[in-house]
């Protein structure tokens, strides 16, 4: 069967290319000094692709700006995080931290998921979910 002389449309060619890479990222905030600039970095990287899939994942001193009725000298942290949820952000804290300060999954506010483990989090994202690791 010869395809000389046919013509190949656009259409034929658009579904012949393979689909682009959803794009998944894992913040680590380790250390809520660096939560504003993180969420700043999250905010930036939303403006440049909409369509990323974030999810910022916290662990020791990193989940405080994650606990209610968190601020800093710039203010709240809450409606930050709530306008980064809106757009469609994840935020996960680490249990083992907050079981070693001896805090209950009430104390973190309700835009974030409480997981077992925040490094494991960030392993099994990254191993078995296809996630690239950015820490700011």
């Amino acid at each position: 069967m010869s395809t000389r002389g046919s013509a190949v449309t656009p259409s034929a060619l658009e579904a012949a290319a393979p689909a682009a890479a959803e794009e998944k990222v894992v913040y680590h905030v380790n250390d809520t000094a660096v939560a504003r600039m993180a969420m700043n970095n999250v905010n930036n990287h939303l403006n440049a692709n909409p369509n990323a899939k974030i999810v910022v994942v916290t662990h020791g001193k990193g989940i405080d700006f994650l606990l209610n009725d968190a601020k800093d000298d710039k203010g709240e942290f809450a409606p930050v995080v709530a306008g980064l949820k809106e757009k469609g952000v994840d935020f996960r804290v680490c249990r083992n931290t907050l079981k070693a300060r001896k805090l209950e999954d009430s104390a973190v506010i309700m835009e974030a998921k409480v997981v077992p483990s925040g490094v494991a989090e960030i392993g099994r994202l990254q191993a078995q979910e296809g996630y690239v690791y950015l820490k700011p």
